[in-house]
């Protein structure tokens, strides 16, 4: 393309400092270095992760930044040595990593890389420790090695999935964050099994996204838990068989479970990011077997508590990332899936609006009616 080796100007909605509304700015995006690859982001959606690091809550959090991990795209150059994309590849840009090589991609037993950590939680690229992009040659550092608020961003070779070009960028953008996590935390986290009772805490999209998980897994009985009476109807469209909601219970909700379910559910997952929930969401399992998954990222410095006999007596506590999902080797998978239809996407989009609208979009997502929003970058 005529801008390889050049620095791109191009619009991108920084943030400046925490709670403060997102500026659409011209950002200078400079070529990508080793290792490196410069994608024009078409859609990008927006998540809670976004919103959480802009509140000034994340210890990692740096200002200014441009944030967003949601996205698809197309490669416009690569750097030195990039052998796996080329210009002109359709990708989702990963924020978890897999480089294939460290000592955690090796060892068959995580989806976690710890290639590029050291850079990506510090807002620049591993190569020289700098920011790629900048405005009038002040750095604004990157966002979880992604930044997809960006009509250009730049990410790391082993930050890239390679995906059918002819799969909708305007759909499986959402194949990036939220629908794998809430699929895999089923498939490759709990290994769900058929006849299953299941119990889902928070009916956003990630909590959805289990309860398709589950549904496809074979589940006998989806519990979906929200305070918001309205996600009953829409979940019912993604597997979840009942509804309770903690309100209508004097009782605390994980007795309110056990009593519906004789003893309690096979597997829990918390899908909101709340420590008492989480406890909740570990008690409610049934003695000697039952396994709770905490999907959910709480805040920081928060602590998660029980009494040491609910593990004791065999419940199992356990957390995961990306839903466990490879990155490079496995989004593609599941664009696949996505293609052959067995995998829903559309129906987690219940907005689209442009990059200039972004305010308006995180107002939209707090609002409880919008599950995902995307933005069409170049409108």
């Amino acid at each position: 393309m005529a801008t390889q080796g050049q620095v791109i100007t191009c619009k991108a909605a920084v943030a400046w400092e925490p709670n403060k509304p997102l500026v659409i700015e011209d950002v200078q995006v400079a070529p990508p270095q080793a290792g490196e690859v410069r994608v024009k982001i078409l859609f990008t959606a927006l998540c809670h992760t976004d919103a959480y690091t802009w509140s000034g809550k994340d210890p990692e959090g740096l200002f200014p930044c441009i944030l967003g991990h949601e996205a698809a795209g197309i490669v416009e150059s690569v750097g030195e040595g990039v052998t796996e994309v080329h210009p002109g590849d359709h990708v989702i840009p990963c924020y978890q990593a897999e480089c294939k090589e460290c000592k955690f991609c090796k060892s068959g037993k995580t989806n976690l890389c710890g290639k590029v950590r050291v850079a990506t939680g510090a807002g620049v690229m591993l190569s020289d420790r700098k920011s790629r992009f900048s405005i009038n040659g002040k750095p604004i550092y990157h966002f979880m090695g992604t930044s997809t608020f960006s009509q250009y961003s730049v990410v790391h070779d082993v930050s890239v999935a390679k995906i059918d070009p002819k799969a909708p960028l305007e759909k499986v953008c959402l194949l990036g964050c939220g629908v794998p996590t809430g699929l895999g935390a089923v498939w490759n986290t709990a290994k769900v099994e058929k006849g299953s009772i299941v119990a889902i805490f928070g009916l956003g999209t990630v909590g959805l996204a289990v309860a398709e998980g589950a549904k496809t897994a074979g589940a006998s009985r989806i519990i979906g838990i929200d305070i918001d009476n309205k996600k009953f109807d829409i979940a019912k469209n993604f597997g979840v068989t009942e509804f309770v909601n903690p309100k209508d219970h004097d009782k605390p909700i994980q007795q309110v479970l056990v009593d519906l379910t004789d003893g309690g559910v096979d597997y829990s997952f918390e899908c909101i990011g709340n420590v008492s929930v989480m406890r909740a969401a570990l008690e409610c399992c049934h003695k000697g077997w039952g396994t709770s998954v905490i999907v959910g990222v709480a805040a920081s410095g928060q602590e998660i508590s029980t009494r040491p006999f609910q593990l004791v007596t065999g419940r199992v506590w356990k957390g995961t990332a990306f839903g466990g999902f490879k990155s490079r080797s496995q989004v593609p998978w599941l664009v696949d899936k996505y293609m052959k239809k067995e995998i829903k996407v559309d129906e987690y989009i219940t907005h689209n609006l442009t990059l200039e609208a972004i305010n308006d979009a995180f107002h939209l997502m707090h609002e409880g009616d919008c599950l995902r929003c995307v933005l069409d970058m170049h409108a």
